[in-house]
């Protein structure tokens, strides 16, 4: 779950995870701090690791009192094939939450073929998040079929 405070802008390899593939945009990210009164603040790489990338950070000192979510998460609808996908779109899960419980969720659409959103989140932070799961989640799969084909 990625801190709803985060805006992810580029991937950020010299981060130290254990297991980055299991962050929760699926690898670390740097970006910016949108959280009332920090806006566009850049967190430090102790920052990003600590909080931003993980969401939950209630130890983060940029994070709001009075918040709608602490974290958000994503995760694809299983797709059987890559024609079914190109053919049926993606269907990419969020749900938003506070205090460990599910307070917004919903599916966003994504074209495959054409590479648009079909159905985007209103929240730009949230989008942005889903962007760059989406395109770790590309990755990857392009990553496995390429070892499988090897």
């Amino acid at each position: 779950m990625a801190c709803p405070f985060f805006m992810p802008i580029a991937k950020f390899e010299s981060g130290i995870w254990l297991h980055v593939q299991r962050l929760p945009l699926g690898c670390g990210w740097s970006g910016l701090c949108t959280a009332p009164g920090h806006e566009d603040e850049s967190p430090t790489q102790e920052e990003l690791q600590e909080f931003c990338n993980l969401g939950y950070a209630n130890s983060c000192p940029r994070l709001p009192q009075d918040r709608a979510w602490d974290s958000v998460r994503f995760g694809v609808k299983t797709v059987f094939s890559e024609e079914q996908a190109k053919r049926e779109g993606l269907k990419l899960r969020y749900v938003c939450e506070r205090d460990h419980r599910p307070v917004e969720s919903g599916f966003l659409e994504f074209d495959v073929a054409s590479g648009e959103w079909r159905a985007r989140h209103v929240d730009a932070r949230v989008q942005r998040m889903a962007e760059c799961y989406l395109a770790t989640y590309f990755e990857r799969k392009k990553n496995q079929a390429e070892r499988l084909a090897s």
